[in-house]
């Protein structure tokens, strides 16, 4: 959509139509909506001003980015956000050319804008890499190492803050707001270049009291910090100022070196149930467009709510526990903990290394840290996990919620990897609940554990509450040991499913009960490995099964098999039904599931039919 020409008004309606798509869409497929609605003008303006097919638009996380797909040619399909097979909630290269990188994770932007920039320059193109970053994530360290160089080489780049809460610098009184303004046009800008090139030449005395007075400016002026890391600042802009956005853009543009413009933005704008949002409509399921209720989903009490009622009654019951979260309270039901005892429970905002190295220190003067956060965000950490944690063989529990499939946040969120990752970690071990039960009982003994236990569980209810009824009396499990779901003495078959997969091999099972019959295992732990009851189960079965939400690579039916080889079995086969080494494409779990053939239905079909083993 070419915008360049069109005049304020034009721009402005362009607007209403960009926000009212973006409810339309995500009241009926969920998404991100508050974070997109604050964001229209600032990137119409960008299209304004730059060029998407040649100047890389780099969006920090990218949900925001909604008003940029739009723009880009994907009106129409824009109906198709997050669902299988459509578009992605996140900016992506394969989708269009005018997406320059993937992105999902906060902080990648600028030390993504700053490797542009330097190509740039070895090729000797005119473009410049332009940043939309949220001051949320200007809490994460990328961001401050990324900033650093830049400063320091003063190659071309635009970085636009967009700042819904105000929490990197707000104006002091009337003459900073004044002053504020004066910076964003280009009548200072241009006055302070000459200024600076008139003092390059000037003796060293004037020289010197010209900058004590700027640097007195400075102490009233909100870009303070950005100029002493040698970055040019301009701002604060209104951001829903088209007018103001656009200049403020054009001047940016033309310093030809690293600027920072400063944008004020309402999050949520244009939708009045999503403004000035305290964090339910960021990300947001399928809702009423005129209620603004949302629609209801199942009733089942959810794992992370689980794992909240369980903390909650260890922090009750033991002053030592304490515990961390990076950016998401609310999501890791962690908001209940951090209310309840603010001393001892924190959100160290988008800064997981420092997170788990906070709580290592910790450790080591006698608490015992809960560490939350989802396992796709852990792989921001492993280093400060294995440095900070394990080689010192410290006592704190990891807690990795949305591990698995997580459904139309896609690639960039799945929680597929944190046992490839942490497998090869000594001094720690990894157990996955099945059910509710189980994870309390894991919660309970997680107090005690010696070294560090990392737990998984999936987004969502655990697939076993709606099964359990069928399934009669599951024993209780006991710590570090596997336990039969449902043993059948006559059978050589095990299905060993490993957390939440334990209830797709318990769904398997049932689909298959007319044609054979089957051991049921929770594995429970997959590292250490229960070796009596395995070496019990290898002796009665000579074909197993593996279910887990985890690759293939790495995951637990390698672990089983390296298990095999190391005690000299040869005479079981194993067949595991974890993922592929490919990334997994977005939409529901049932949809990702299906276009994997790992929905039970399917597995079913192909194990029935596998003919390298005799059926009983």
């Amino acid at each position: 959509m070419d915008i360049k020409n069109k005049s304020l008004t034009e721009l402005s309606e362009l607007c209403e139509q960009i926000r009212t798509r973006i409810v339309e869409v995500v009241s009926q497929n969920g998404g991100h909506l508050s974070s997109n609605m604050g964001a229209v003008e600032a990137i119409v303006a960008m299209h304004v001003v730059f060029d998407s097919a040649k100047d890389p638009f780099i969006f920090d996380v990218s949900h925001q980015s909604y008003a940029h797909k739009l723009l880009t040619g994907r009106w129409d399909e824009f109906s198709s956000l997050r669902k299988f097979g459509g578009l992605s909630g996140y900016t992506k290269p394969s989708e269009s050319a005018h997406d320059y990188f993937v992105a999902g994770h906060a902080s990648t932007s600028i030390s993504l804008a700053v490797g542009a920039a330097k190509a740039i320059k070895l090729k000797g193109e005119d473009r410049v890499p332009v940043v939309l970053v949220g001051d949320g994530s200007m809490s994460g360290g990328m961001t401050y190492e990324a900033m650093n160089e830049l400063g320091d080489l003063h190659l071309p780049c635009v970085i636009i803050l967009n700042d819904n809460k105000m929490s990197i610098s707000k104006p002091i009184g009337a003459f900073s707001k004044y002053l504020s303004q004066m910076m964003a046009g280009e009548t200072y800008q241009k006055f302070k270049s000459r200024i600076r090139e008139l003092l390059s030449h000037a003796p060293e005395s004037a020289t010197y009291m010209a900058r004590r007075f700027e640097n007195s400016l400075k102490l009233i002026i909100p870009g303070m910090f950005f100029e002493e890391l040698g970055l040019e600042y301009i701002g604060p802009v209104d951001g829903h100022n088209l007018g103001d956005l656009i200049s403020a853009f054009k001047v940016a543009k033309s310093a030809k070196k690293p600027v920072i413009v400063h944008i004020q933005t309402i999050k949520g704008k244009g939708y009045k149930n999503s403004e000035n949002d305290d964090g339910n409509w960021h990300g947001v399921g399928a809702f009423d467009i005129k209620s603004g209720e949302f629609k209801k989903k199942s009733g089942a009490k959810s794992a992370t709510k689980i794992y909240q009622e369980a903390l909650l009654e260890l922090a009750q019951a033991h002053s030592d526990v304490v515990g961390v979260t990076a950016a998401m309270p609310s999501g890791t039901g962690l908001d209940a903990l951090i209310e309840r005892f603010p001393d001892r429970f924190w959100d160290v905002a988008i800064a997981e290394e420092h997170a788990i190295t906070s709580m290592a220190a910790m450790a080591k003067e006698g608490f015992r840290p809960y560490i939350t956060i989802y396992s796709t965000f852990m792989q921001r950490a492993v280093d400060q996990v294995i440095h900070d944690l394990a080689l010192m063989g410290l006592n704190a529990v990891i807690a990795m919620d949305r591990a698995g499939i997580v459904g139309e946040d896609g690639e960039t969120h799945e929680g597929v990897f944190d046992i490839s990752l942490f497998n090869g970690v000594p001094n720690l071990s990894m157990c996955a609940p099945c059910d509710e039960a189980s994870f309390r009982a894991l919660m309970r003994y997680s107090h005690e554990h010696k070294g560090i236990l990392a737990i998984r569980y999936p987004r969502g209810s655990f697939t076993m509450q709606s099964l359990e009824p069928n399934l009669g009396q599951i024993p209780e499990i006991s710590p570090l040991k596997s336990r039969f779901i449902k043993e059948c003495e006559a059978s050589q078959i095990a299905f060993i499913g490993y957390g939440d997969s334990t209830g797709k091999a318990c769904e398997v099972a049932k689909i298959l009960n007319d044609k054979m019959s089957v051991n049921i295992v929770d594995l429970v732990f997959v590292k250490p490995l229960d070796r009596e009851f395995l070496l019990n189960l290898a002796k009665k079965t000579k074909i197993w099964f593996v279910f887990s939400q985890s690759m293939k690579k790495g995951g637990v039916g390698e672990i089983l098999g390296a298990f095999l080889q190391e005690e000299n079995i040869q005479n079981v086969k194993i067949i595991s039904y974890e993922f592929e080494d490919k990334f997994l494409p977005h939409g529901s779990t049932a949809d990702v599931e299906k276009s994997l053939g790992l929905d039970a239905q399917n597995l079913a079909k192909v194990i029935s039919n596998t003919k390298n083993y005799q059926l009983v």
